[in-house]
């Protein structure tokens, strides 16, 4: 034998090296499962693909308040499925979320937005064709803040609840599929647990939506909620993804600034109020007090008879003007 050049050494060492991993791969995969379901056929199951490839790209916009963060930060742990976004600034326009999502691959977008550094509005589009719908965050609680006793597995799949109001009305029919779509973790997702522990709650009372979050206690229907907690209050309903027509306008919606607005009218009219009643009370304030009744207090102080003889003698002198005061036996007495 002669001496082996480095060409074929290179080949002997890629050989082996092949053949290794073959032999590590049927180790560790295990045999296929056999489910008998008729005694004359057996059938070979193989183990079940992630088909539904849902992705959902939460991200907010420069402006948003620190409990807003908080939230944000609590919906990316109820949703695994999610695909995280830094903060986009404020110049730029809702058509670079599109641009963002066909980068991450992502076929729906939750978008928060913030509004004078107090009022929150959340998005919720199907990429890139739409719907959109555009909401008013209200009421909310973040997890830290209710510090409540439920608990559940990080990353396992939800239960949707929806009462029956969602389906008497054709917008929120549409609010209900998109719900389901954003919130809905797919089935063997790779983040997610093969465990089915918690219920998302969506309520529509009151012409608002009600988010609530519990974990199943047991089968026969006992709940302890986790958190966060906050309301979803519908403005519009766009048939584009961020833009678009307005497929339907919440009627009864009233701008958070509006509302201050006629807050502070309101305090102003008061304090206008207030003036003209303290001006229209001394106006009609009496300069003079009650009339007193110098007869009220003839039987307090001196003796009736004395007091009995001045009130004569007042008489007699507006009667007579300046004549003589006629005694009618009383200075007899007197004396």
């Amino acid at each position: 034998m002669g001496k082996l050049t480095k060409k074929e050494i290179r080949k002997g060492a890629k050989k082996r090296k092949n053949d290794n991993s073959e032999k590590e791969v049927k180790e560790i995969l295990p045999p296929a499962k056999i489910i008998r379901q008729d005694s004359d056929a057996d059938v070979y199951v193989k183990k079940s693909k992630w088909k539904n490839k849902r992705r959902v790209l939460v991200l907010c916009a420069r402006g948003i308040s620190y409990r807003d963060r908080h939230l944000l930060r609590d919906i990316k742990t109820l949703m695994p499925h999610h695909k995280a976004e830094p903060k986009m600034e404020r110049w730029k326009t809702f058509s670079v979320i599109k641009e963002m999502a066909e980068m991450k691959h992502c076929d729906k977008a939750l978008l928060f937005e913030g509004r004078h550094k107090r009022d929150l509005y959340m998005w919720l589009s199907s990429i890139p064709d739409g719907p959109s719908v555009k909401f008013l965050i209200e009421s909310l609680s973040t997890m830290g803040e209710l510090r409540l006793v439920g608990n559940c597995l990080r990353g396992s799949r939800p239960l949707l609840s929806f009462n029956e109001e969602f389906n008497k009305e054709p917008f929120l029919k549409v609010i209900k599929e998109l719900l389901t779509q954003v919130f809905g973790v797919p089935n063997h997702h790779p983040k997610s647990q093969p465990f089915i522990d918690r219920v998302y709650t969506f309520v529509y009372l009151d012409k608002r939506i009600w988010f609530r979050h519990y974990q199943i206690l047991s089968e026969d229907g006992a709940l302890s909620e986790i958190g966060p907690r906050f309301v979803m209050n519908p403005v519009k309903i766009f048939e584009d993804s961020f833009s678009g027509q307005t497929l339907w306008e919440n009627p009864d919606y009233v701008s958070p600034a509006r509302y201050r607005q006629q807050l502070r009218k309101n305090a102003k009219y008061r304090y206008m109020n207030r003036t003209e009643q303290k001006v229209a009370h001394e106006v009609t304030k009496p300069k003079t007090s009650y009339h007193l009744d110098p007869f009220n207090d003839i039987f307090e102080g001196e003796k009736l008879a004395s007091k009995a003889k001045e009130l004569l003698k007042k008489e007699i002198k507006q009667e007579n003007g300046n004549a003589e005061v006629i005694n009618h036996g009383f200075v007899e007495e007197d004396e």
